[in-house]
């Protein structure tokens, strides 16, 4: 039976956690938000937001997660070709992906494609989980792969 310790350590390990995955959102989002305005322009003219191309899109979000899952860090996908810009918070934090099901083939929003997808992580503490989450797949300008926010 777990002590009073044990479980205040594991309360504690989690809230680092936490912390630490809040944080890079943070670092995530300012950096996004930056390289947004920078390629938004000065521009007077309303453009129009490309549509996402579908297959580049699926393609894009099976070779981040193959990434993950052989154990690569979120960087790699960048320094492949095509690039991929990736943001997953448990990935960054440390979680290592064991398997993968992506939900369907779906869902276009604005310039993005929406694609649920089943994930079986590990902790860095060893412990299993499996997660529903939801990736927001671009491909214009940049192709980007970003897990929504729950």
């Amino acid at each position: 039976m777990p002590t009073h310790t044990d479980m205040n350590s594991s309360f504690e390990e989690a809230s680092d956690y936490r912390r630490e995955s809040i944080r890079r959102a943070i670092v995530s989002l300012f950096m996004l938000s930056n390289a947004t305005a920078l390629m938004s322009g000065c521009s007077e003219r309303q453009k129009v937001a490309p549509t996402v191309d579908t297959t580049v899109a699926r393609t894009a979000l099976k070779t981040v997660l193959e990434i993950w899952k052989k154990g690569d860090k979120p960087e790699t996908a960048k320094d492949g070709s095509p690039s991929i810009v990736v943001q997953d918070l448990d990935w960054s934090g440390g979680m290592a992906l064991t398997s993968y099901e992506i939900q369907g083939e779906g869902k276009f929003d604005d310039a993005n494609l929406r694609v649920p997808v089943t994930l079986n992580l590990k902790l860095p503490n060893g412990k299993s989980l499996t997660r529903k989450a939801s990736y927001v797949v671009g491909t214009s300008p940049a192709i980007t792969v970003f897990r929504e926010m729950p």
